[in-house]
């Protein structure tokens, strides 16, 4: 049997699944693409922007800035950009640059959702439809003769289309479940390396805090003695 036989076989539900395959595979094309570009970078650009924050903020700046073009970059970039900020704003700045990036990484999990909940149930719709095509003009007084030679034949082709649906299922799980782990490793790295990096502002912005409180007592008058 050929491909277009087994799709005719299965019947008008296949219609709406060989519309929800595509949709899927479209989308795991694109997500597959988009991660391959970033897995192989992402701790590497985030242990040297945190290695040159220990020594120098503008060279760490700049290694951010350069790499902007990886979502690790742009987060780390989106609070080593701001000038002296509060410790406040600066841990405001990564929040909401990670959230914004995580956004992103999960795009496409709404079409793998869908497929995963919509396509088995599409692929029984398929099997009731062509069960009630293969059963309607079947009569008690046809049971065991000829006449029902041909029911076992539509009831096989009309499990068809729950084949299709349960595979379509199965695929779009199998990479929903790959994409939700990447972004959980992203996440993982967002928080450890913007903890460091807050961790050594903060530690920074308390050594300056104490060093202009000390300029500041230098001018001071001398207090009278009591």
């Amino acid at each position: 049997m050929s491909i277009s036989e087994l799709f005719a076989s299965g019947g008008p539900a296949m219609i709406p699944l060989l519309f929800l395959s595509f949709l899927a595979l479209s989308t795991i094309i694109e997500r597959a693409w988009f991660w391959s570009k970033i897995l192989t970078h992402e701790r590497e650009i985030a242990g040297r922007v945190i290695e040159a924050a220990r020594r120098d903020w503008d060279a760490a700046t700049e290694i951010a800035r350069k790499s902007s073009n990886q979502p690790i970059g742009r987060f780390l970039y989106s609070a080593l950009a701001l000038e002296e900020p509060d410790p406040e704003v600066f841990q405001l700045a990564l929040q909401a640059t990670a959230d914004e990036e995580i956004a992103t990484m999960r795009r496409g999990e709404k079409v793998l959702e869908s497929t995963i909940a919509l396509a088995p149930l599409l692929g029984l719709l398929g099997t009731v439809l062509g069960l009630i095509r293969s059963l309607r003009d079947i009569r008690i007084g046809d049971l065991g003769t000829d006449a029902t030679s041909g029911v076992t034949v539509g009831i096989s082709e009309s499990l068809i289309s729950t084949a299709t649906g349960l595979i379509v299922a199965i695929a779009a799980l199998a990479f929903y479940r790959l994409f939700q782990s990447f972004v959980s490793g992203q996440a993982k790295l967002f928080r450890q390396s913007g903890n460091e990096l807050e961790l050594l502002y903060r530690s920074g912005w308390s050594r300056r805090q104490r060093a202009e409180r000390g300029k500041v007592s230098d001018f001071l008058p001398p207090q009278p003695e009591a």
